[in-house]
C-alpha cells in the first residue's frame, strides 16, 4: 500500500447527543454562552442549514458511521445492530495508514438475537463490545447507552486483550474528554508521523439534562426564554423551562470541554495539521408545538449544529455555508478533507470542497435534502415509546426554505421556512399551496426511489384530487 500518511491531516469527531442547532449563543440563543463554539464558527466552517434527516440516535449514528440511508444501513431503528460487514468511515481511514479511536457512546451494537438480554452482562451500561462489532475502530474506551452522566461506565481492551470495565470519575463529558486528550497525546508521542481519525462521542445534552454544580448554577428555570412556537399551555411552558436550565448547562460544559480539545492541539503543534468537526445526532423540542424530545421533523428536532475548524482555513472572515449537509454526508466529506475516495457504498454527497474553499459556487450544492422516520419507537414491541411521533414518515427540506412531509398514504406538513421559521402555519392542506405541494411531492418520490425506499407516498400529483 503506497500511503503518504505525513502528509494526511487528523480528524477529530466532537458529537455530542440531542443538542439543536438554534441552542448557542452565535445562533442568538439569549440562554446560553458558547464561546468555544462560536469561535469555531468564526474562525472555521459554520453549515448554518445542517440537519439530522432522521432525528433519532441509533439510525442517524449507523448512517453517519456508513454514509447510508437508515433503511439501508442495517440500523433503521433504535436498538438496530450495525452489521458487522458494514463498511464504515473508520474502515476507510484505515485502509490509508490512519489510526483510529472511539471513546464514549456508540449505540449502534443494539438488541443483537444472540444475546441473553435478561443477563445484566448484556446490559447497555455495562456490555462489553467484541473487536468484530466495533465499527473498524483500533482504540477502543466505549459503552453502548447510558442516561447516568454522573454514573458512567466505559470498556476497554486490557494489555493481553482481556475485557475491562471501569467507572469514570465525576462528569461523563469531562472524563471523556480527560481520555480522548490522553489518546491524542499517547499518538503524537508515540507515531507522530501517523495520521489519527478520532471520535468523542458524549451523552449530554441528552436528559436527564444535568450538569456540575458550578454549571447548574447560572441556569434558573423561571429566566429561561422559550422560543415562540411554544404554546402558552402552563403545564408545557413550565416543563420546558425545567428542563432547558439543565439542557443549557450541559451545553456549557460541553463548550468548556471543546475548548479543552482545542487547546490542546495547539499545545501539541497539532492544530495545523487537525480538523476539528462538531456536530450533534439530533435535536430536542423543548415544548415548541407542544412537543418533547426528538424523531419530529421539526426544526427544533432536525436542525443541529455542524462546526468544522481546520489547517485550510485562511481568513477570519466568517465562512457560512448553507449546505443542506445530512447524516450520510458526514463520512464522505470527512474522507474528502483527507483526500480519500468514499467508497461506492457511501450514498452521501462529499462537502469537503465547501470546507477547503469558501471559492466554490453554491448553485453546485444539492437542493434539497432527505427526512425520514423508518421505526418510531412506539412502533418496537418491547420497548417503552419515547415521547415523539408514533409513525414513519418522509420528507424534504429544500435549500431555499420549504419542507414538505408526508405520512403513509396521506401529506402531512408544508411549510414556507423563509417567511415561517417557526412552523406556525401548515400549508400542507391550503388550496392556495397545490402547485407547491405537487412540486415538493414530485421532489420527494424522486429521494425515495433514488434511495431504493419502499415507503408508500399519498396518491400521484397526477391524479385529479391534487389539480388545482
Amino acid at each position: 500500500m503506497n500511503v503518504n500518511v505525513q502528509q494526511r491531516p487528523n480528524v477529530i469527531w466532537i458529537l455530542v447527543d440531542q443538542m439543536r442547532a438554534q441552542a448557542m449563543s452565535h445562533r442568538g440563543d439569549p440562554n446560553v454562552s458558547t464561546p468555544n463554539l462560536d469561535r469555531m464558527a468564526i474562525d472555521g466552517v459554520n453549515f448554518t442549514q445542517a440537519v439530522s434527516g432522521t432525528p433519532l440516535c441509533c439510525p442517524f449514528r449507523g448512517s453517519m458511521l456508513t454514509g447510508r440511508y437508515p433503511h439501508l444501513s442495517s440500523v433503521p431503528a433504535l436498538n438496530s445492530p450495525l452489521s458487522v460487514d458494514a463498511v464504515t468511515v473508520a474502515h476507510c481511514f484505515r485502509d490509508q495508514g490512519y489510526r483510529t479511536a472511539y471513546i464514549g457512546k456508540w449505540h449502534v451494537d443494539g438488541n443483537r438475537p444472540e444475546l441473553d438480554m435478561k443477563d445484566p452482562r448484556n446490559n447497555k451500561e455495562v456490555r462489553f463490545i467484541p473487536r468484530e462489532r466495533r465499527g473498524g475502530f483500533e482504540d477502543w474506551w466505549a459503552y453502548e447507552n447510558n442516561n447516568q452522566p454522573f454514573h458512567c461506565y466505559v470498556h476497554t481492551d486490557g494489555p493481553s486483550g482481556e475485557e475491562q470495565l471501569f467507572r469514570l470519575n465525576g462528569y461523563e463529558t469531562d472524563a471523556l474528554t480527560d481520555l480522548f486528550l490522553d489518546w491524542v497525546k499517547r499518538r503524537s508521542e508515540l507515531a507522530p508521523e501517523q495520521p489519527f481519525f478520532g471520535v468523542l462521542s458524549v451523552q449530554p445534552p441528552h436528559d436527564p439534562y444535568v450538569a456540575p454544580a458550578a454549571d447548574m448554577s447560572r441556569h434558573r428555570a423561571a429566566n429561561v426564554e422559550l422560543r415562540p412556537n411554544v404554546p402558552p399551555v402552563a403545564g408545557i411552558r413550565e416543563r420546558a423551562q425545567a428542563e432547558l436550565a439543565g439542557y443549557y448547562a450541559a451545553i456549557e460544559r460541553i463548550d468548556f470541554n471543546v475548548g479543552r480539545i482545542r487547546d490542546e492541539l495547539r499545545r501539541l503543534g497539532l492544530d495545523q495539521n487537525t480538523y476539528v468537526v462538531f456536530f450533534s445526532d439530533h435535536g430536542d423540542m423543548h415544548g415548541s408545538h407542544g412537543q418533547f424530545r426528538k424523531m419530529a421533523p421539526w426544526e427544533e428536532s432536525i436542525r443541529i449544529p455542524l462546526l468544522v475548524s481546520g489547517p485550510t482555513r485562511k481568513s477570519y472572515k466568517t465562512q457560512e455555508c448553507p449546505a443542506l449537509l445530512n447524516h450520510v454526508d458526514i463520512a464522505p466529506t470527512t474522507l474528502g478533507l483527507c483526500g480519500i475516495q468514499p467508497p461506492a457504498s457511501m450514498q452521501g454527497f462529499d462537502y469537503s470542497p465547501w470546507i477547503v474553499s469558501s471559492n466554490t459556487p453554491e448553485q453546485d450544492l444539492p437542493e434539497s435534502a432527505y427526512l425520514s422516520l423508518p421505526v418510531p419507537t412506539a412502533m418496537q414491541t418491547g420497548l417503552i415509546p419515547e415521547e415523539g411521533i408514533d409513525r414513519p414518515y418522509r420528507g424534504i427540506v429544500t435549500r431555499d426554505g420549504w419542507k414538505y412531509v408526508a405520512m403513509e398514504s396521506q401529506p402531512w406538513l408544508m411549510y414556507n421556512l423563509g417567511e415561517d421559521p417557526y412552523e406556525t402555519v401548515n400549508l400542507a392542506y391550503n388550496v392556495f399551496y397545490q402547485a407547491k405541494r405537487r412540486e415538493l411531492h414530485t421532489m420527494l418520490l424522486a429521494w425515495i426511489e433514488q434511495t431504493e425506499d419502499t415507503f408508500v407516498l399519498p396518491q400521484s400529483p397526477d391524479s385529479p384530487a391534487w389539480k388545482g
